[in-house]
């Protein structure tokens, strides 16, 4: 037994069963192990969960890097990423940062801290990308923008309960985002990417 592999059941069960719910008890019936186990590694659940956000986090922040640099254009990476989400929270029922802030309120305000960072950052260079690119107007002041287009996510996921309603309203808030910034090369890619979306 690893504390890796600690990790990742945990984040299979957090993710897919709420934070709350899954106790470590059932952590250590999933691992075929005693819950001695997991202890030697952790000191108790809100431990476990702060190893958990944080791989998490690592991993979206290397895969959201990735899409975006290989995307073909800043719009089409925007997209990309918004189906990654989708997908990688499409098994649970509760929005997963609405059920940090609900009952593990310090660990959600170190992730809210990094997450701010990590997103400026994102977003920013996606939108100066599709600047160079022609798919979004010269003349855009970048920080506000990125700023603006995080504050929408930021209160969806905040006052969102259920994941399967947030993903729809953080598509409506891409679109309202791009919309705001494009050019007409950047309102035809908007749409062809809007028709290939499926649920």
């Amino acid at each position: 037994m690893t504390k890796d592999k600690i990790i990742n059941k945990a984040r299979e069960l957090f993710l897919r069963l709420g934070f709350k719910s899954i106790t470590m008890d059932d952590i250590a019936t999933e691992m075929c192990c005693s819950k001695k186990t997991i202890y030697k590694f952790f000191a108790n659940k809100e431990v476990l969960i702060a190893a958990t956000v944080i791989e998490v986090q690592n991993e979206i922040q290397a895969n959201i890097t990735k899409i975006l640099n290989e995307s073909e254009n800043a719009i089409a990476g925007n997209f990309e990423v918004t189906a990654y989400f989708r997908d990688m929270f499409k098994s649970s029922e509760t929005s997963p940062v609405h059920q940090l802030k609900k009952h593990y309120p310090d660990i959600f305000l170190a992730l809210n801290e990094r997450q701010v960072k990590e997103c400026k950052v994102w977003f920013a260079s996606n939108i100066q990308k599709g600047i160079n690119q022609g798919y979004f107007r010269s003349e855009i002041d970048v920080e506000n923008y990125a700023y603006f287009y995080y504050m929408l996510l930021f209160q969806i996921s905040e006052n969102t309960v259920y994941e399967r309603e947030a993903a729809a309203l953080e598509l409506k808030a891409l679109e309202y985002h791009i919309r705001a910034m494009a050019t007409p090369k950047g309102l035809e890619e908007l749409e062809h990417q809007l028709a290939q979306i499926s649920f």
